[in-house]
């Protein structure tokens, strides 16, 4: 049932909540019907869809860690033209918002992408820069400001849509990554995406995952993302949709405070096919609680601006 108090518009988007489920932990959204009230979802970030269709890394893909997971699927996907003529149409029956993740090995890939999903049933584009960059000798585009930048800048070029810049937390300075991708247009972004990892197997003396290493996500990694998250809200000025180990209403709650406007949730739905709903429940019961009558209200609450205490705190 819907809340009023959860009504979120981001990006022009309206939302029912401000709960979303992050790229490649939720399939296409059909997937959890059966365990999930879609269309109360603020939107779907569906699996990573490039311009050919992927079969992804071969070897072992996922290993449990402690409090969370490693994953290398290597952007397994059957590409845009069947998302497409096939996936897109089927999916709007669930009356979801619907956020495509898109991945290239050039910015001008990303720019064809974005312009072939500029069609009715899309709410909004996602750039997945951990990928690397071919033409600029393989280095990864999210850790890079510029090469960053110019992938937004050929999305934008080629999109009416809404373009969210996921931020890697790979870097020195996730400040400065944000700033150069507000500056080149981005009109939003989203973070964090997966930290980098590996795991060993002692006994076979060799690394567990096919590809050696992998995305790490999971509880484990969600100090560190609502660090990065309460650093950028502080330097930029367009939304921020916090994601990274959020498996509570509790978990939820951090993320606004530190100035996320909406939050996605990722590995937990592989653990609880139904915990969005149940964040979204607690967080009702979170606002009702403590006197508020809407979320953004607490949006940013545990900044600098709110406490009273200078802003280049951050940087202790």
């Amino acid at each position: 049932m819907s809340d009023e108090r959860l009504h979120t518009n981001l990006l022009g988007i309206a939302m029912q909540t401000p709960v979303l489920t992050a790229s490649g932990t939720f399939g296409f959204g059909e997937e959890f019907a059966d365990f999930v009230d879609l269309s109360r979802l603020g939107g779907v970030m569906v699996k990573g869809t490039t311009l050919l269709p992927r079969r992804g890394n071969d070897g072992v893909r996922i290993t449990e860690t402690p409090k969370g997971m490693l994953n290398c699927i290597g952007l397994e996907n059957p590409g845009v033209e069947h998302f497409l003529k096939e996936t897109l149409p089927r999916i709007q029956q669930y009356g979801m918002n619907v956020i495509v993740n898109i991945s290239g090995s050039t910015a001008e890939d990303y720019g064809k992408l974005a312009g072939l999903l500029d069609v009715p049933g899309v709410a909004a584009i996602e750039l997945n820069v951990s990928c690397p960059n071919v033409k600029e000798g393989g280095i990864v585009f999210g850790t890079d400001p510029e090469a960053a930048s110019a992938v937004v800048r050929a999305a934008k070029a080629h999109t009416k849509k809404p373009v969210i810049l996921k931020l890697s937390p790979n870097v020195t300075d996730i400040v400065a990554m944000a700033k150069a991708v507000e500056a080149a247009g981005a009109d939003a972004v989203s973070l964090i995406n997966t930290l980098l990892g590996m795991e060993i197997d002692i006994h076979r003396f060799r690394p567990v995952l096919g590809n050696i290493t992998g995305g790490l996500s999971g509880p484990c990694v969600k100090p560190v993302a609502v660090r990065m998250v309460w650093q950028v809200a502080q330097a930029v000025h367009i939304p921020i949709i916090g994601m990274g180990g959020i498996a509570s209403a509790e978990d939820a709650v951090e993320f606004f405070l530190a100035g996320a406007s909406a939050v996605a949730v990722g590995t937990a739905n592989f653990t609880d096919p139904e915990i969005t709903m149940k964040i979204c429940d607690g967080l009702t019961d979170y606002l009702a609680e403590n006197g508020f009558s809407s979320i953004e209200e607490i949006v940013g609450k545990a900044n600098p601006g709110f406490l009273g205490f200078p802003k280049d705190v951050q940087k202790g």
